[in-house]
């Protein structure tokens, strides 16, 4: 069996090739791609029994490439998304697996593969089913958390999603700082907020910090593979985790 596995975050792909190893029990050869111009390259080249593919690759999006080469192999999406897009793949009779996902979300994913090819139900994907998913996954971006409410002595006050600097987790609260350097309070944890944030514009640096990638004015170097960030109207530098400094430095060029 030969498998296509589109992933552009290395601990990810390290997971799926382990979940791949104990869901088989025959000999398995894969190839792994992180970008678009990798699996044109592949697909081109080679035939898969089925392609294992993240949407957000280092260069853009999956269905792009999939709209640019017609494939006839079943696709299994892993995603982080849910809502919409998760929506659309049920509709559209797709295999997916949700991350974070366990042994047995992936294997449950493999056998609903499993079961549309053997009943011959596995239509290939189309242009129209693929503009469908990029539609979706459009209306869940524009879903994203736009504005909180931040309730103050005075009254209560309207802070955009798009003012926020940087947020510092504190407890059970957070504490958001804004463009013209005012301090607030938000009754929610970090990662209640973090799920609510455009993962375009905000990264989770660290266990209790995130950033917001407009008000970012310098990164420099730090030991233990770790990034120093200024942010505006801000004192304090922040500090990547050396666990999340790989995938900031990526997303940064997204």
């Amino acid at each position: 069996m030969n498998i296509l596995i589109l992933e552009d975050e290395i601990p990810a792909y390290q997971k799926l090739t382990k979940c791949l190893d104990r869901f088989f029990d025959i000999k398995i050869t894969h190839d792994w791609g992180r970008t678009i111009v990798d699996g044109e390259k592949f697909l081109k080249e080679n035939s898969y029994d089925f392609i294992l593919s993240d949407i957000q690759l280092l260069d853009g999006l999956s269905f792009d490439l999939f709209n640019k080469i017609k494939i006839e192999s079943p696709i299994i999406f892993c995603s982080a998304h849910d809502d919409y897009l998760f929506q659309a793949f049920n509709t559209n009779g797709i295999a997916y697996i949700l991350k974070p996902y366990s042994q047995d979300d992936f294997d449950k994913a493999i056998q609903k593969y499993q079961s549309l090819f053997k009943k011959g139900d596995y239509n290939a994907l189309n242009s129209n089913t693929i503009n469908a998913l990029k539609s979706a996954l459009q209306e869940e971006n524009n879903n994203y958390k736009k504005r909180f409410v931040i309730k103050k002595a005075s009254g209560i006050q309207l802070l955009n999603a798009t003012d926020i600097t940087l947020i510092s987790a504190s407890g059970d609260f957070c504490l958001v700082n804004d463009k013209d350097g005012k301090r607030h309070t938000i009754s929610q944890n970090l990662g209640a907020i973090h799920q609510q944030l455009n993962p375009k514009k905000f990264f989770k640096i660290n266990r209790s910090e995130i950033v917001n990638i407009d008000f970012i004015e310098n990164i420099e170097s730090h030991f233990k593979n770790r990034l120093l960030i200024s942010m505006k109207n801000y004192k304090e530098k922040v500090m990547t985790s050396s666990s999340t400094t790989s995938d900031f430095r990526k997303w940064l060029e997204q």
